[in-house]
């Protein structure tokens, strides 16, 4: 979560980016992009929540959704355009499948 500004430390010299950089010789942390979307994500999926299927039928729009523990649904719709897109939410409930039961003979 945390590395300095060249990306480490590491043992294979594997340098890269990470949600928080810390510029040493300032004494300043830089927080990323990264760093604000991990904390929205954070916010509303909850520990314990489980993925549903979730889909876009828009190229510049990607989502994914997930049910919290307590029942409530997190959708988060990342737009990867420049510009602004519009979008409706649909949802429509799964019907379930009863459990099979084992029987004995």
């Amino acid at each position: 979560m945390l590395l300095n500004m060249e990306g480490g430390p590491n043992h294979v010299k594997y340098y890269c980016s990470a949600p928080i950089i810390a510029d040493t010789k300032k004494d300043k942390l830089h927080r990323q992009s990264s760093f604000y979307y991990l904390g929205h994500f954070s916010r509303y999926i909850r520990p314990g929540a489980k993925r549903i299927i979730c889909a876009s039928s828009c190229d510049e729009l990607e989502a994914t959704a997930f049910v919290n523990p307590d029942g409530r649904i997190a959708t988060v719709v990342l737009n990867r355009s420049d510009k602004s897109v519009s979008f409706a939410l649909k949802y429509a409930a799964a019907k379930r499948r009863p459990k099979a039961r084992r029987t004995r003979s």
